[in-house]
């Protein structure tokens, strides 16, 4: 694999992004917390700082996961749709090089947005004055950004053999069972049956633990979980990427063009 042919599709991928105004959710963002911090006070004097600083986690988490979603399961149907791909496909660059590129150039666009509402969202508590841990709010960005990273490989593993429509219905479907995943290992626990407890275990085995990459509610309490915690978590969240983008080179060198 040539680092500097992933490099130069990351940079077009990046810049691509950047040229639709996705940088335009920052100033979103901003204004969502202005009035947060207006009007939240009125509404719970004693609980607002808490109630912003769950909002504010909560909103990066969820514009991040907009372009996840929408912009990542269109990065390889775009360039087939535009016909763009033969171009590339044809030069002396590998599909592998192809994947890896999108994921890591829209992995970065995505750590610039994360880190500008990072910022924003700390001047917030600035302004309110909240005593919330800066450590805390970090890692709980930081986390959000390995989650976000794993939701784009799976946006292009899924767009890689189906359309964006249905890639983006696929991708949201695995979000939301990732992070329902663990109510299903409590479930297998619960049935009686030992077949249908193994197929929940199963299940539970295969889809990705997203709970493990959510410290926004411990973040807002102040709480940063152990240090070998965060290392094997952050761990498991890399590894479960890096599988997810194997299966979208595979897949994708399956296709014809």
């Amino acid at each position: 694999m040539d680092a500097s042919r992933v490099v130069a599709i990351a940079h077009n991928v990046f810049r691509e992004t950047i040229r639709d105004r996705i940088l335009y959710l920052v100033m979103v963002f901003a204004v969502a917390m202005l009035g947060a911090t207006v009007l939240i006070p009125q509404v719970a004097n004693q609980a607002h700082n808490k109630i912003i600083a769950d909002l504010g986690l909560a909103a990066i988490h969820f514009f991040g996961l907009i372009v996840a979603i929408f912009v990542g399961t269109g990065l390889v149907n775009k360039e087939i749709e535009k016909r763009t791909v033969y171009v590339l496909i044809a030069k002396p660059m590998s599909r592998a090089e192809f994947i890896v590129g999108k994921h890591l150039g829209l992995s970065a666009l995505l750590s610039v947005l994360v880190l500008l509402m990072t910022v924003v969202f700390l001047l917030s508590l600035l302004l309110v004055q909240a005593p919330i841990s800066l450590l805390a709010i970090l890692w709980a960005t930081v986390f959000t950004f390995l989650e976000l990273v794993l939701i784009v490989a799976a946006a292009l593993l899924f767009g890689v053999f189906t359309s964006s429509i249905l890639a983006t219905l696929y991708t949201i479907a695995l979000f939301l069972m990732g992070h329902a995943s663990r109510a299903l290992l409590q479930l297998s626990k619960l049935v009686e049956e030992a077949g249908l407890s193994k197929v929940f275990e199963v299940i539970y085995l295969i889809l990705p633990d997203l709970e493990r990459l959510n410290l926004r509610d411990a973040a807002v309490y102040g709480q940063v979980p152990p240090p070998a915690e965060l290392l094997g978590d952050a761990l498991y969240g890399l590894a479960y990427t890096l599988l997810l983008l194997i299966l979208a080179v595979l897949v994708f060198a399956r296709r014809e063009f």
